[in-house]
């Protein structure tokens, strides 16, 4: 089951869905969540993206009438803030919702450092909140015990192209880590440097640079020089393109490209066109991966549902995913606490263990972009396209 983590809890999640409801309930008070958001700044795209799968789920909640809880029905409302991609603005924020618009529960910012600010804040006011968005595994060792996520934590994210790497022939030997330096980033990059040699390759570089960068020359030259047969960047969006469009410029060429956070994205695509093409990622859901959900949607009809509400965006990445996802899994408890009380829906969460469309844990999938569509390459069992490998080089592309 892919597990619903609380700050120092473990827990099970997977979906939400609405099975048989009594007939004609009453219409109750309304429910407000509380979500701050980067609608402007560095996160303004992954943000946007979380935003969509919370009001896909919002739309689907309350075309139903709302959240059952003993028989009545209550109607949701979000309530978003700009935190202009500031995690102590997010915080602020965060508490504002608390203490003025009387915020009922909490979604996640995008982001680990805003999720790390917000979750000390629903600590403090013992409301719980559901995270979707935040991987640093700092988040989840503070023993806080009113925030929950719903994802993978970071020291996976490129995990599973070491595994994918593992198996391709001829097998790659070395590695390239070109890092952010936040937290999350930082974890991701850290977990490659102890887990690439147990899989027998060697990281033969490993630079940082700042959170937000845009000019990675310096950093892709310094990956030039390795010669590495992978060449990994943890961080996200805007880095990951500014990282592709060095290489190209760089004439950087390795058998393997891919980056944490980014080429899920459709921006990514949109930014680089053909040359997006071959770069891999990890990824926490696709919708390639099959389950059996309890309740909610289908992948098929998730992805349906979006198209409809968003035309011309193509299919949903994972961060649209796994923010419906967290949704759900504050949906399911609700419904199951039986009450509006945050300790006794917290408490619910704790004990949640329900599998919806977004999936099961296990290790995250990888991704390949391949003519300028995601297809899910490992692990093999899931995948619906073979790795395209190695890549070719820039000048025979």
């Amino acid at each position: 089951m892919r597990k619903l983590v609380l700050l120092a809890v473990a827990v099970a999640l997977v979906a939400c869905g609405g099975g048989g409801t009594p007939t004609g309930p009453s219409t109750g008070s309304t429910i407000i969540l509380g979500a701050p958001l980067g609608l402007t700044g560095s996160l303004v795209k992954e943000s946007n993206l979380t935003q969509q799968g919370y009001s896909l789920w919002l739309d689907w909640i309350n075309t139903r009438g709302g959240i059952l809880v003993n028989g009545v029905k209550h109607p949701v409302v979000i309530k978003y803030y700009d935190d202009t991609s500031s995690a102590n603005q997010s915080a602020v924020l965060m508490q504002k919702l608390i203490t003025e618009d009387k915020a009922n529960f909490l979604l996640g910012p995008y982001g680990s450092a805003a999720t790390a600010t917000d979750a000390a804040v629903a600590e403090q006011n013992q409301i719980p909140m559901v995270e979707a968005n935040g991987a640093a595994q700092s988040i989840f060792n503070q023993g806080y015990k009113y925030t929950f996520g719903v994802l993978s934590p970071a020291n996976k994210y490129l995990e599973g192209v070491i595994d994918m790497a593992a198996t391709l022939n001829p097998k790659p030997a070395t590695v390239a880590m070109l890092s952010a330096d936040d937290n999350f980033s930082l974890e991701v990059a850290n977990a490659i440097n102890d887990y690439a040699p147990t899989k027998g390759m060697s990281v033969v570089l490993f630079k940082k640079y700042k959170n937000g960068a845009t000019n990675l020359t310096a950093e892709v030259q310094a990956a030039k020089a390795a010669n590495a047969d992978i060449v990994l960047n943890s961080g996200h969006l805007t880095e990951a393109i500014a990282i592709n469009k060095a290489a190209k410029e760089q004439k950087l060429n390795a058998k393997i490209f891919a980056y944490s956070v980014g080429p899920s994205t459709p921006d990514f695509i949109a930014a680089l066109g053909k040359d997006a093409n071959f770069v891999f990622d990890g990824s926490q859901w696709t919708p390639q991966v099959k389950y059996a959900p309890a309740f909610y949607l289908s992948e098929s009809d998730y992805v349906a549902a979006y198209k409809a509400k968003f035309p011309g965006l193509g299919d949903p990445d994972y961060h649209v995913a796994e923010s419906t996802a967290a949704c759900l899994a504050l949906q399911r408890a609700i419904e199951n606490a039986g009450s509006l009380d945050p300790k006794k829906v917290r408490d619910a969460l704790a004990a949640l263990d329900v599998t919806v469309f977004f999936g099961e844990i296990k290790p995250m999938v990888v991704e390949q972009i391949q003519n300028g569509v995601h297809h899910t390459v490992f692990p093999a069992d899931v995948a619906d396209a073979q790795p395209q490998y190695p890549t070719p080089s820039w000048d025979q592309r």
